[in-house]
């Protein structure tokens, strides 16, 4: 069975940019429910804007924690 985990991201372009240089590969963030949940860095490429990755967010995850899908909600 899938889990679903809400969580909340406000990164700036900058900081993102370290992604982009091989810096870093990964991205933690805390969940809704109070859990940190580590995510692949490359998965957020889709939500960058000039102002970063700003918004809510919605990660999928299969019965063994890997990543089915990741989307953003509407604000």
């Amino acid at each position: 069975m899938a889990q679903h985990i809400r969580f909340s991201l406000n990164i700036s372009s900058e900081a993102f940019l370290r992604h982009y240089q091989g810096v870093a590969s990964v991205v933690v963030v805390q969940a809704d429910d109070g859990r940190r949940v580590q995510l692949p860095a490359n998965s957020l490429r889709p939500f960058v804007s000039q102002q970063g990755i700003v918004g809510r967010f919605e990660l999928e995850l299969d019965q063994n924690n890997k990543l089915i899908r990741l989307k953003k909600l509407s604000e």
